[in-house]
């Protein structure tokens, strides 16, 4: 599914957490999916399974990812309602970026078309 990176200084659990949400998004994982059990990708990474639970809690908490009890954990569907809060925080982050950028002198026009370039890439991928 994914390998870890043992040189990199983040966290196991977090480079799971970012490896799971990049396969939802691209469209790898699809909605209702189910992802593999904290038992099956602990064995397949050879590392603790209590590593594997807390990147899932998290990916559940951010509304990546729902648990059904003895079933296991699922891709969850988009829902605008649901997804609201963390929109705000990922336009929080947006906003951050773009001032640094700017104080950076990066031009406008360079920011807009690179928003533009990667929104439409993000589009094909959701209509695959």
């Amino acid at each position: 599914m994914f390998q870890l990176d043992y040189m990199d200084h983040s966290p196991l659990y977090e480079q799971i957490k970012e490896k799971i949400k990049a396969l939802i998004i691209s469209g790898v994982l699809k909605p209702n999916e189910r992802v593999p059990s904290v038992r099956e990708l602990a064995q397949s990474l050879t590392i603790n399974p209590n590593t594997i639970h807390k990147a899932y809690k998290e990916l559940e908490l951010e509304g990546y990812i729902y648990s059904i009890r003895a079933k296991g954990s699922f891709v969850t569907p988009i829902n605008a309602k649901r997804n609201q809060a963390r929109k705000d925080d990922l336009l929080l982050e947006i906003d951050k970026l773009v001032l640094e950028l700017a104080y950076m002198t990066i031009p406008k026009e360079q920011l807009i078309s690179r928003i533009e370039e990667i929104y439409s890439r993000g589009r094909q991928r959701g209509n695959d």
